[in-house]
């Protein structure tokens, strides 16, 4: 059984202040304690996640050669296609066992950032692929706005603090997808070890078993949400903010038992990402005697070109 909590999203967003204090409450004390939420009450229709997975199976059928064609060169893998086994874990020389595209920011009123952000790629073979994914990336943008609201809340901040560094952040939409396994993989599963780089992370299509979280006592546990939820789990950027009163947790995607080789897995994380400027500097709010300062400042863009360079995604 998933020792996730649960949160419902409804609680916060009802104008009941009772409810909204009791969902600041809870989703602060998931995040202390483990740094994962199963979380309701989210902004994706039903409709929109069956249009979604729809698409990007439709996507990762296509032939290999016209995927090859969507994987563009020396900008990361920030946009479009990344092959499988391309992508590893901080510290593993192991490609994990996948595939995924990445959708980015749809920059609004602000010429020096759509500049920055490469351009989004489309799709030829798919007409609907990049209008679902656009729809997708904002329900999921707007969700991850009223966690981090509440977040702020629970750190004593004000609540729209993380507004300012969240709008035309260089957030990531990214469907995976991990392929039926055909031979015994060499130290290799599909995502190894590792904690996301980001503020915190969406992850739809947590619904089987797979992903495991690493408790307080480092013990792996499964996460498994409802078919309605979202699992949600605090990045590195917010751990580093908050001095590690909110934790990143490792998580994993493990291989399934060999009976279900033959079968494809999908997920869907939205990485949300602040615009590069953000001070990712401890806050004053979640440093005391008991809890120095743990971290150099630094921007929230240095801290990503340096995870990149780690995971193998741009060179030096």
């Amino acid at each position: 059984m998933s020792v996730v909590p649960s949160v419902d999203l409804t609680d916060f967003t009802s104008g009941d202040a009772e409810r909204k204090e009791k969902f600041i409450r809870e989703i602060g004390s998931a995040f202390e304690d483990i740094g994962f939420v199963a979380l309701s009450g989210h902004f994706l229709s039903d409709e929109l996640v069956a249009d979604l997975y729809k698409e990007i199976k439709a996507f990762f059928n296509l032939s290999q050669e016209i995927k090859d064609g969507y994987e563009i060169e020396g900008i990361g893998g920030q946009r479009g296609y990344t092959s499988f086994g391309k992508e590893h874990a901080k510290g593993r020389k192991e490609g994990d066992l996948k595939e995924f595209w990445h959708f980015g920011q749809y920059v609004k009123d602000d010429e020096k950032l759509k500049a920055e952000y490469p351009n989004n790629v489309i799709v030829k073979e798919l007409p609907k692929f990049n209008v679902i994914g656009e729809e997708t990336y904002k329900m999921l943008e707007k969700t991850a706005k009223h966690v981090l609201r509440a977040l702020a809340l629970h750190i004593g901040l004000n609540e729209t603090y993380f507004d300012q560094f969240i709008k035309n952040g260089n957030s990531i939409l990214r469907p995976i997808h991990y392929p039926p396994i055909t031979s015994e993989p060499k130290n290799a599963v599909r995502a190894a070890a590792h904690g996301d780089i980001n503020l915190i992370t969406l992850l739809m299509g947590a619904h089987g078993r797979g992903l495991q979280v690493q408790n307080h006592k480092g013990e792996w546990v499964d996460a498994i949400a409802k078919p309605d939820q979202l699992m949600i789990n605090v990045g590195d950027m917010l751990s580093r903010l908050t001095n590690n009163k909110l934790k990143s947790t490792i998580h994993q995607v493990v291989n399934p038992p060999k009976e279900l080789w033959g079968t494809s897995r999908y997920s869907i994380p939205f990485f949300m990402h602040p615009i590069s400027e953000m001070p990712l500097d401890c806050l004053a709010e979640c440093i005391d005697e008991e809890n120095p300062k743990a971290f150099e400042d630094i921007t929230a863009g240095e801290f990503l070109n340096e995870r990149l360079i780690e995971l193998g995604l741009i060179k030096k």
